[in-house]
């Protein structure tokens, strides 16, 4: 069924916001701020953002939120984020120059609060998402800029969606336990349900060559496999406890490959066996969101724990790191192999930056992601376009869809 834009003022509760322990500052509309904003998001968001002006702060707070039936309520609530959080350097970005130019089409999806991510490119062009914040499956004609929503079964809060052999759109169901299958072409919804109750929440998926997908299940410490034919799902436990498996990536020889997003380490799995071998990274402190493999099989990963972009060989064993441009703090976060270079962003500064790193000279350069007129939000995955052209990426905070090209100005 297609979702059609909500009125209200009041938004569903947003996966994994609760409202923070930190105290706004006293002022007249601090009540009305901590009743709309914090209905989806912990008010220390507000607190961590770089700060904004009135006219900002009204755009920002329009991506995520209708308050264009209270008028009053909204005048309290922009008057109170103006005077408590103007523009200031907090968690400032470094942005590094370089020899290219970056063009970034955006698309504002339609239902507002639902934290849209995870773009993937469909053969038809179409690009999908889903809104993790609300059971929502999205399709926009880039070309058209027409977008249409769908409704998934509740409770299924999904987190990422990729586009099968089948032409079908794969979700993980994050908060329902299930993996989940939506036909473009007649709607419906068939749900995968996970074989242990142990298996709490698919996280992120893969297609295999062989058409098997595979997937994380981040805190319940599990590797997944379905196979989409017969809908059965094999699991498997990471050797270590806490990893947290999160982003997943598959090599050309089959061996996938999972990120750790709760220790010091890569996970090595065997297609066949599903024998996972840990690769141990050298310094604690060190998480891994998500990785990428190049057209030689070298493992690239974010040090989201220390700040870093790190490399690893399966065939020496060889791991490199490099700091990132914003530091220790900066908290890398999603990454592709795009166009020659490795690309990442940093999600832990503001503006969140999308970085390029270039193998060759060891050069880095970055851009300020925006969200329409201001620079808002955070970047948790991406990939290429099919042609392997553009990349796609997201501002989950600000319900911001992007599409990345790139200009070489030497």
């Amino acid at each position: 069924m297609a979702r059609h834009i909500s009125g209200s003022v009041l938004l569903a509760l947003a996966l994994g916001h609760t409202t923070a322990a930190l105290a706004l500052p006293d002022g007249e509309g601090r009540e009305s701020v901590e009743t709309a904003c914090a209905a989806c998001h912990g008010v220390n968001l507000i607190e961590r953002s770089s700060g904004y002006s009135r006219d900002e702060w009204h755009f920002l707070a329009s991506t995520m939120i209708d308050l264009s039936g209270d008028a009053d309520m909204q005048d309290d609530i922009l008057d109170y984020l103006a005077e408590h959080f103007p523009p200031r350097d907090n968690r400032a970005a470094t942005q590094v120059d370089g020899p290219l130019s970056i063009e970034i089409e955006e698309w504002k999806v339609p239902t507002l609060g639902q934290r849209s991510r995870d773009p993937v490119e469909a053969p038809d062009g179409s690009i999908w998402w889903v809104g993790q914040g609300m059971d929502i499956l999205g399709r926009l004609d880039p070309e058209t800029g027409e977008m249409e929503e769908f409704e998934l079964p509740t409770g299924a809060r999904p987190h990422s969606v990729n586009i099968g052999p089948d032409g079908a759109a794969w979700y993980t169901g994050n908060r329902n336990a299930t993996m989940g299958r939506f036909d473009p072409e007649s709607g419906e919804i068939t749900e995968y349900p996970m074989p242990d109750e142990a298996a709490r929440d698919p996280h992120t998926a893969e297609f295999a060559a062989d058409g098997y997908l595979w997937f994380s299940l981040q805190q319940s410490n599990m590797i997944g496999r379905l196979a989409p034919d017969t809908g059965e799902v094999a699991l498997v436990q990471s050797p270590r406890e806490g990893s947290r498996p999160y982003g997943v990536k598959i090599a050309e020889d089959g061996t996938v490959w999972v990120a750790c997003n709760g220790a010091n380490c890569l996970l090595r799995v065997d297609p066949d066996t599903m024998d996972v071998t840990e690769i141990a990274l050298p310094e604690t402190g060190t998480t891994v969101r998500r990785l990428d493999i190049d057209e030689d099989g070298i493992i690239w990963w974010v040090n989201s724990g220390l700040g870093r972009l790190g490399r690893y060989d399966p065939e020496t064993g060889d791991i490199q790191e490099w700091d990132s441009p914003s530091g220790p703090d900066s908290h890398p976060y999603a990454i592709a192999v795009f166009a020659g270079a490795i690309w990442y962003n940093e999600s832990g500064v503001r503006p969140d930056m999308l970085v390029r790193f270039d193998p060759g000279s060891e050069t880095f350069q970055s851009w300020p992601i925006p969200s329409g007129p201001v620079h808002a939000g955070i970047l948790r995955h991406m990939r290429t376009t099919l042609d392997g052209e553009a990349l796609l990426i997201h501002q989950s905070g600000t319900n911001h869809i992007g599409r990345v090209t790139v200009e070489d100005n030497g």
